[in-house]
């Protein structure tokens, strides 16, 4: 099942199950609630219901898709999990983590699938990186490996957009250099898992322009999915709807200095999960 927020022309945000070209209203069931965050720690419990509801039908092309997560509790994102973007690292002087490197993403960079992505003034070194999002389904701490699959609600397509003088060198900490607004575009829906059986076999595409930079699998993980959710839970008690990005493969503009620009547009694109386009437009 995937399941949407999405915006009609009288500018009424709405949640929705995408069946193909078409979005269907599930008002009929959620008394009108348009909070996805809200509805994921009961998806197990009323799927059954949620594919059968009938509702007034839109095209997907005459509405707008909102970030399927809304207001989620936390956006936690790991770095340098792929092996081969953890060689392009290397060769541009950045040693490989020895453990698990999580950072914060606040959630106030969050954005749909469309939005534009701000180029803020104060850098040149605007970045790119897609990334599989994994959404929790319900509250739960110290996970084990053997579990961890059975505490995810769904998945969908993250661009952990990055601002790299600001991440590597102003701040201490990469909180500032990947949390500016609009620099954290998800989406185009929450796919729930039942549809993902093998969510470390994807394929991950990401273009600026039409141009490929990134073309990797979700197989090429240091840490799999399974592992970082257990590494998270041996720390903090993680909620429904809290978002983890789970790394970014080779091919992201640093090492070659291929930074966006104004007017650039760039489309990030997972198997099975579908698009994110997003355009960078200028600031104010």
């Amino acid at each position: 099942m995937k399941l949407a927020r999405f915006r009609t022309a009288d500018g009424v945000i709405r949640l929705g199950r995408v069946d193909g070209e078409q979005i269907t209203d599930l008002a009929a069931v959620t008394n009108g609630n348009s909070s996805l965050r809200e509805l994921i720690p009961e998806l197990d419990r009323r799927r059954s219901e949620l594919l059968a509801a009938e509702g007034e039908r839109y095209a997907l092309a005459s509405v707008t898709l909102e970030a399927p997560i809304d207001a989620p509790q936390k956006y936690l994102a790991i770095g340098m999990n792929y092996r081969e973007h953890a060689a392009e690292a290397r060769a541009a002087g950045i040693p490989t983590p020895k453990n698990q490197l999580w950072f914060n993403k606040q959630v106030s960079c969050i954005v749909g699938p469309t939005a534009d992505i701000v180029k803020p003034d104060v850098s040149d070194a605007l970045d790119y990186e897609i990334e599989l999002g994994v959404v929790i389904g319900r509250e739960c701490r110290h996970v084990s490996i053997e579990n961890a699959y059975s505490v995810i609600a769904g998945y969908l397509v993250a661009n952990d957009v990055s601002v790299r003088d600001w991440l590597q060198h102003r701040s201490p900490t990469f909180t500032l250099g990947k949390s500016f607004d609009t620099h954290g575009p998800i989406g185009p829906w929450l796919t729930t898992a039942d549809e993902i059986p093998d969510p470390q076999n994807l394929r991950m595409r990401l273009t600026v322009n039409g141009e490929v930079r990134q073309d990797w699998r979700t197989d090429d993980m240091i840490y799999n999915i399974a592992a970082q959710i257990a590494e998270l839970t041996t720390v903090m008690t993680l909620m429904p709807g809290d978002i983890i990005a789970t790394g970014t493969p080779a091919g992201i503009g640093a090492p070659t200095g291929s930074f966006l620009r104004v007017g650039d547009v760039v489309r990030a694109e997972i198997e099975g999960l579908g698009v994110i386009e997003n355009a960078v437009v200028g600031e104010g």
